[in-house]
């Protein structure tokens, strides 16, 4: 744990958010969202919590900073992985089988993104200042654009569809995180009793079919049109 003096300039200011930041995105290779704590949080970095407070005004508002920079470092990792998975001359169904299976075995493995994204709606946008929010969103709607080019790039017949798709694609993920990850309680039920346990589902094989099917049926609207 490292002990801070009060920051006196704005270069102390920034190297004092970029350490919760940093300590805050440590905690969550260890720990769900739901158990990083400010108090915990405080600690690990070495200031009071009313001091951590000066720099971010909730524990939300870290975890949302967190958030977008995941959702940016996973976008640029995106276009080579794409561009290797989906050959161009391919049927529009093929590619978009493809970008399926591409999407969700990139996701499966950004835990703490997708954790973050489980999180979004429910808990992170609810102790939020409307700046706050502002920032976010600003943020999320840049990130957006960016895997909307993506999927028209790789799949021109989407249209204006494209931008649809992508937000039920990030929709889709937090919501299968979510039930991919159930609960000790829970698994345990699974295990209990074969009949119970076919419920459970795995993230990739899960994700893949969901957007494959979001894919399909986007497609199949757009050539309607």
């Amino acid at each position: 744990m490292t002990t801070f003096q009060r920051a006196r300039s704005e270069e102390q200011r920034e190297a004092r958010r970029a350490a919760i930041l940093e300590t805050a995105a440590e905690m969550l290779e260890t720990m769900p969202v739901a158990a990083l704590t400010l108090n915990e949080l405080a600690r690990r970095v070495g200031l009071a919590k009313s001091n951590v407070l000066r720099y971010f005004e909730s524990r939300e508002a870290v975890l949302l900073e967190l958030l977008d920079r995941a959702e940016g470092r996973w976008l640029a990792a995106l276009p080579p992985r794409l561009d290797a998975a989906i050959p161009p001359d391919a049927s529009a169904a093929d590619r978009g089988d493809r970008l399926a299976a591409a999407l969700a075995e990139s996701l499966a493995g950004e835990r703490v993104l997708c954790d973050l994204l489980s999180a979004q709606a429910a808990v992170l946008e609810r102790n939020i200042s409307t700046e706050v929010a502002l920032d976010y969103k600003r943020a999320a709607a840049r990130h957006r654009a960016t895997l909307t080019g993506l999927l028209r790039r790789h799949l021109p017949e989407l249209g204006e569809s494209a931008g649809s798709l992508c937000r039920h694609i990030i929709l889709v993920t937090g919501a299968v995180a979510t039930h991919a990850d159930p609960a000790p309680s829970v698994l345990a039920a699974y295990e209990a009793d074969p009949a119970v346990g076919a419920m459970r589902i795995d993230f990739t094989d899960f994700l893949t079919t969901t957007i494959a099917t979001l894919t399909a049926g986007t497609l199949a609207r757009a050539a309607r049109r």
